[in-house]
């Protein structure tokens, strides 16, 4: 697509400058009778200028609608991770994050694993003598 733009942005710019070079030569050459041929040239100048920006603007469009449907989809997952490690938490983790974000601290990968770790211990010594 770009190759594509760059392609039609270099053949705008040539027929542009021809376009251009036609009209200074021909207001060199003319009176004031010409000043329909003029304003016919500018017109032409003019179109040229706004469908390269229209066709800009669709290859802008597009992209964009596809980075959209990329975080999109990116926040569906980022959503579903999100819910199953709340539902996976313990209570004393979920409190932990809690009052984290009050604070406004950010969470700490060493606190975390520890507060993992500490329940687990337990809840396995517990579970070892009355089996």
């Amino acid at each position: 697509m770009k190759v594509t733009l760059l392609q039609e942005q270099g053949s705008d710019q040539t027929a542009m400058q021809v376009l251009f070079l036609e009209l200074e030569q021909h207001l060199k050459s003319s009176s004031g009778a010409s000043v329909v041929a003029i304003d016919n040239k500018i017109e032409q100048a003019m179109d040229l200028v706004k469908s390269h920006l229209m066709y800009a603007v669709r290859e802008e469009v597009e992209v964009l609608k596809e980075q959209i449907k990329e975080l999109i989809e990116k926040n569906s997952q980022l959503e579903q991770e999100n819910t199953l490690l709340k539902t996976l938490a313990s209570p004393e983790q979920l409190a932990q994050f809690q009052a984290q974000l009050q604070t406004g601290s950010p969470p700490s990968s060493s606190q975390s694993q520890g507060t993992t770790q500490q329940p687990a211990q337990p809840a396995s010594q517990g579970s070892g003598p009355s089996a």
